[in-house]
């Protein structure tokens, strides 16, 4: 295959990366809050009941900003359920999962973890079954300062100095049919903009996540519901949240890799009704995005809960082509940093998640490593970059260059990821930043699987997929030159030559 060479300049710059576009999300549903971060019968449970064996891996991912508690949990969760006396805490009967509630992990342990953890919290207020002034109730029980009802109940649940939480999401995926409290879109906005008010009476320094439209695929709704809500809300939307979970159905890998296009398009189209609502009510503030779910989802979709407590939903099995659509959703969010400012992949621990456990056990799944190679390479300025070289052309998404680009430039540091999708051919790659030349390899990784897309980590083997040192790279002549093996992501950090 020809060389690949990816060009770059420092004065063409897209914008500052924002950290919380490595956030994730936490939801009651399965095990991911029960059997996954909380499991106060677990040999690895600290004194809080979090589990010191999944807190560990998640550290070396180095997530920013934490989404909870749902997701469609949320529009059936009352918050005052899951905060007080545990053993007074009402059991329930969830709906979205169909599946049994003890409310043991609620506001309070959220944010114990949330500070273990060095996490920025995030909070989903329930607009489906919920009330605005319930949620603006949570935001004072969180934020306010002694003295009024709620804050008092949060002093007297032992914790006297305001959570400062900063960001709320204004209800999730209400135009989903299946979501509880489902309205159309002028509806779901008279509610949203009535909390809203309300919410930011409570605390003026918080920030509001709209809901926008949650599929690419709601023919019916996608953007126009987004522009009918943002039309209303008008300034009290600071972000407008996007989904997306994307697949291999077809069993067709390097259509499956060409999806980065897809999302691309994706971030692409809902800015773009972002900037027409701003221009149509000439308003000063423009909303951004927040793509608080994301992931690889389409082989396990046992949803039903089957009013069981931690049953075992959606535990999807990832292998080396799902980790490479993963950094390829990482690399969309730092070419697209001057819109998308929040992003959680969805979830973190068992469900859909990089990590499962079993028993006392944890298994680090392969889409766990393209955040630990992105961890201590999040800071800068992303760089636009120029993508010269061979491509083909997908099915289902058009075409796309073998390999997927993104780069952040901080200070004299240069860090550059890399894709390549194709199956079965080294790419020649060569890296030139136009204005200034690197001097030297600071450190470098690459995520291989023996170059077997189907290749997936299990307990009995848990290393089939998984990152090692990356050797393979030249700096001569201000440049850099390596080969990338088929079917692999790397991540590496140059060196600048000082001005």
């Amino acid at each position: 295959m020809r060389q690949t060479t990816l060009y770059a300049h420092t004065k063409f710059q897209i914008a500052p990366v924002d950290p919380r576009i490595f956030g994730g999300f936490l939801e009651h549903i399965g095990r991911a809050v029960y059997e996954g971060v909380f499991d106060p019968d677990c040999r690895h449970a600290d004194e809080d009941g979090f589990r010191t064996d999944v807190m560990d891996a998640m550290k070396h991912q180095s997530m920013t900003v934490m989404r909870y508690p749902g997701g469609n949990f949320a529009s059936g969760y009352h918050w005052m359920d899951g905060v007080g006396p545990q053993k007074l805490r009402p059991t329930v009967r969830e709906l979205a999962w169909q599946s049994i509630e003890p409310n043991a992990f609620g506001t309070d342990e959220f944010i114990r973890l949330c500070r273990k953890m060095d996490w920025q919290p995030m909070l989903t207020v329930n607009l489906g079954t919920g009330s605005p002034e319930e949620a603006r109730n949570w935001v004072e029980y969180c934020n306010c300062p002694a003295g009024t009802n709620f804050a008092d109940i949060r002093v007297g649940n032992g914790e006297e100095m305001p959570y400062d939480v900063g960001l709320w999401c204004l209800g999730n995926e209400m135009d989903g049919h299946w979501q509880l409290g489902h309205v159309p879109a002028d509806q779901y906005a008279i509610r949203a903009q009535q909390a809203a008010k309300m919410m930011k009476d409570a605390d003026r320094r918080i920030e509001l996540v709209a809901c926008g439209s949650c599929s690419v695929d709601m023919f019916d709704t996608y953007m126009e519901w987004d522009r009918q809500v943002l039309d209303y809300l008008g300034d009290y939307a600071d972000y407008i949240s996007l989904h997306r979970y994307v697949g291999n159905p077809k069993d067709d890998t390097p259509d499956y890799l060409a999806v980065t296009n897809s999302i691309d398009r994706q971030i692409e189209e809902m800015d773009a009704v972002c900037r027409f609502v701003q221009a149509r009510r000439r308003s000063d503030k423009r909303t951004y995005l927040c793509f608080d779910e994301w992931n690889v989802w389409y082989k396990n979709r046992e949803t039903d809960g089957e009013g069981k407590f931690a049953p075992h939903l959606v535990e999807e099995v990832y292998n080396l082509e799902d980790a490479l659509v993963v950094s390829g959703f990482l690399n969309s969010f730092v070419r697209h940093a001057d819109s998308v400012r929040i992003a959680n992949i969805a979830q973190i621990v068992n469900v859909i998640a990089p990590l499962i456990t079993r028993g006392d056990d944890l298994l680090v799944q392969s889409i766990y490593h393209p955040f630990t190679m992105y961890a201590g390479r999040q800071e800068g300025t992303s760089l636009r970059t120029f993508v010269d070289g061979a491509g083909y052309m997908s099915e289902s998404y058009g075409r796309v260059n073998y390999i997927d680009a993104a780069m952040i430039q901080n200070d004299r540091k240069l860090h550059v990821f890399v894709t390549n999708r194709s199956t079965d051919t080294d790419v020649p790659l060569r890296i030139v930043l136009e204005d200034r030349p690197i001097e030297s390899l600071v450190s470098a990784e690459i995520l291989t699987g023996g170059q077997d897309p189907k290749a997936a980590n299990s307990f009995e083997q848990p290393d089939l997929v998984g990152k090692q040192p990356y050797r393979e790279i030249k700096v001569a002549g201000g440049r850099s030159q390596c080969f990338l093996p088929p079917l692999s992501f790397a991540a590496m950090t140059f060196e600048l030559e000082k001005w």
